[in-house]
C-alpha cells in the first residue's frame, strides 16, 4: 500500500505537480506537457483527473508518482492504490486545500502524477497492432481523448496503436486524458517524425493507409470492402488532411452525410470509420 500522508498547507512544496495545472500547458519547460501544444517536447509528468481514469493509470502499470486526494474519495478507491508501490506518496488534503493548489475546483477530489512514459519506437507499436489511427496536426485536446477513447473500445487498448505527427497535441495532456476516461494511458502512442515521410513506416508494417476525406471522390465508408490491418488517417478540423498526407494514403474513403451539414467531429468520424473498418474486440 502506498504511503498516507496528510497535508493542510496548500503551498506545501511536495504538492507542486499539482499546482495550477489549468494553466501548465501554458508554462515553458517542465509541468504537464511542458507546452501541452503544437510543436511541444512534451516533458514532464502528467496529471490523471478523477477515479476511473486514477484507475486506469494503475491498469496500465505507468510509473506514480505521487497521489492526491480528500479523505472522502481516498476511501473508494483504497484498493486500487494497494496496488502502488509503498513508497509512493499518497497525499491527503481538505477539499479546499486541493482547490487552491489546482486553481480551480476538482470536484472529482482525486488527482495522481504521473511518470511520462519513454519515447516508443512506432515499428514496435505495428507490430503489436491490429489496426492503428494515424493523426495529423490536430490540436484539440478534446478531439485527441475522444479518439484514443474509441480506438480502445472499437480496436482494444492491447491491439490499437495511435501514432501522430509532431505538431500533434499532447495526448498526455490531463484534459485528454481526462476525455479518453484514462484509456490514452493505456492504447500505446508513439511520434511519427519526420512528417508525412514516417508515414512510410506504417505501410511498411503491413498496414493499409486510409484517408478520412470529406471530398465527394473519395469511396463512401459503407461501399468499402475489408481492409487488411487498417490505419485510419485523420486530420484536423477546418484544414483536413495535408495534400502530402492524403498523397500517401492507400485508400481515401469518406462518410456520407445530409448535404445540410458540412462535416463531422473529427472524433465521432473516427468511431465511425473504426466501428466499419475493425472487426469487434476480441472476434476471431
Amino acid at each position: 500500500m502506498a504511503t498516507i500522508i496528510p497535508i493542510s498547507d496548500p503551498g506545501d512544496p511536495r504538492l507542486s505537480d499539482y499546482r495550477a495545472i489549468r494553466e501548465a500547458h501554458l508554462r515553458a519547460g517542465g509541468g504537464e506537457g511542458g507546452g501541452g501544444g503544437r510543436g511541444a517536447g512534451y516533458p514532464g509528468p502528467f496529471i490523471a483527473e478523477g477515479e476511473v481514469v486514477v484507475r486506469q493509470l494503475v491498469e496500465a502499470g505507468l510509473a506514480v508518482r505521487s497521489v492526491l486526494t480528500t479523505l472522502a474519495r481516498l476511501r473508494t478507491v483504497e484498493d486500487a492504490l494497494a496496488r502502488l508501490p509503498e513508497a509512493t506518496p499518497v497525499y491527503t488534503v481538505e477539499q479546499g486545500v486541493m482547490n487552491t493548489v489546482a486553481g480551480f475546483n476538482i470536484h472529482r477530489g482525486l488527482l495522481a502524477s504521473g511518470e511520462r512514459p519513454a519515447p516508443r519506437d512506432p515499428r514496435a507499436l505495428l507490430a503489436a497492432a491490429r489496426a492503428a489511427v494515424v493523426l495529423e496536426d490536430l490540436a484539440n485536446h478534446d478531439n485527441v481523448g475522444g479518439i484514443f477513447r474509441a480506438a480502445a473500445a472499437l480496436i482494444g487498448p492491447s491491439h490499437a496503436a495511435v501514432l501522430y505527427s509532431p505538431r500533434t497535441c499532447d495526448p498526455f495532456y490531463r484534459k485528454a486524458i481526462r476525455v479518453s476516461v484514462g484509456t490514452a494511458l493505456r492504447v500505446p502512442s508513439a511520434r511519427l517524425d519526420p512528417w508525412p515521410e514516417a508515414l512510410s513506416v506504417v505501410r511498411e508494417a503491413g498496414f493499409t493507409l486510409v484517408a478520412l476525406t470529406p471530398h465527394p471522390a473519395a469511396t463512401p465508408l459503407d461501399r468499402l470492402p475489408p481492409v487488411p490491418r487498417p490505419a485510419l488517417l485523420l486530420g484536423a478540423e477546418g484544414p483536413g488532411l495535408s495534400g502530402a498526407a492524403l498523397a500517401r494514403a492507400d485508400l481515401r474513403v469518406r462518410i456520407p452525410i445530409a448535404p445540410e451539414v458540412d462535416s463531422l467531429n473529427v472524433a465521432v468520424a473516427a468511431a465511425i470509420a473504426l466501428h466499419r473498418l475493425c472487426p469487434a474486440p476480441g472476434a476471431s
